[in-house]
């Protein structure tokens, strides 16, 4: 295990992650948002680039590349003032690197958020769904058996999670014996049509907003809510094991829960 110039490892990510094709929200910033002084010690993983994240991934550690899902630069082109400056700064005095992919980590066929967590349930994946900017962005499958009713899904996905009963939120407006299952995590409740045209009828999700209930009540489609940020630490992290053992490096990842 050596220190491992910052340049191999985002060059190796820019490609892996097909960061200038897969679209994107402007405010991604999908890619390096931050560099260091050019070598990486260890790799954490984590949701979000918060100023809690930043300060709590690596304390008194020098070398860090911090590679997240959500990056520094959602709300918008705003200067480099108030958290952004404190974001910032404690990115710079620790010597830390900061690594962003939203939905090129999403979508990728290897380590992204939607296979991981199919892999995690024992849902073999069939094929893509759901349009966003010209590309497929959620999983499908057919129920196994260990999942064939819909408490057994919820139970599944508990454990692969790791949150508990009163984290998730069903709608239940498909039948209880499920046949084709899609996933989306983080805010893919406006893929309920999505689902429904695929000929889904149960989507797993992060969150939604309040219409999507009528949604899917009303086009026979169950829908599960399993929380925005838990659905999306799985990817970070089978991204971090794969840079991990390709690099030699240690990584670890950094929980920081937001409830939603």
């Amino acid at each position: 295990m050596s220190d491992v110039p910052l340049r191999d490892i985002t060059d190796y990510l820019d490609g892996y992650l097909r960061i200038g094709d897969i679209p994107d929200a402007p405010n991604a910033v999908n890619g390096l948002q931050v560099e260091n002084s050019g070598t990486v010690t260890r790799i954490v993983a984590a949701v979000d680039a918060s100023l809690a994240t930043i300060e709590g991934a690596a304390p008194g550690e020098r070398g860090m590349l911090l590679l997240v899902h959500h990056g520094l630069f959602w709300d918008g082109n705003v200067p480099a003032t108030g958290r952004r400056y404190r974001r910032l700064r404690a990115l710079i005095a620790a010597d830390a690197a900061l690594y962003s992919a939203h939905i090129p980590l999403d979508v990728h066929p290897e380590v992204g958020n939607n296979v991981v967590l199919a892999e995690r349930l024992g849902l073999v994946v069939d094929g893509w769904f759901g349009d966003y900017r010209g590309i497929s962005l959620g999983v499908r499958g057919h129920a196994p058996a260990a999942l064939a009713h819909r408490p057994l899904l919820v139970r599944e996905i508990e454990l692969a999670l790791g949150v508990d009963t009163d984290a998730i939120h069903v709608v239940p407006g498909g039948p209880d014996r499920l046949g084709r299952i899609g996933i989306v995590t983080g805010a893919g409740g406006g893929m309920i049509a999505a689902a429904r045209d695929a000929g889904l009828d149960t989507l797993i999700t992060g969150e939604g907003p309040h219409h999507t209930f009528f949604d899917a009540m009303e086009w026979g489609i169950n829908v599960i809510y399993a929380g925005h940020y838990a659905t999306e630490t799985l990817g970070v992290q089978a991204l971090a094991s794969h840079l991990a053992d390709r690099f030699d490096l240690p990584w670890d990842f950094h929980d920081h829960p937001t409830g939603l």
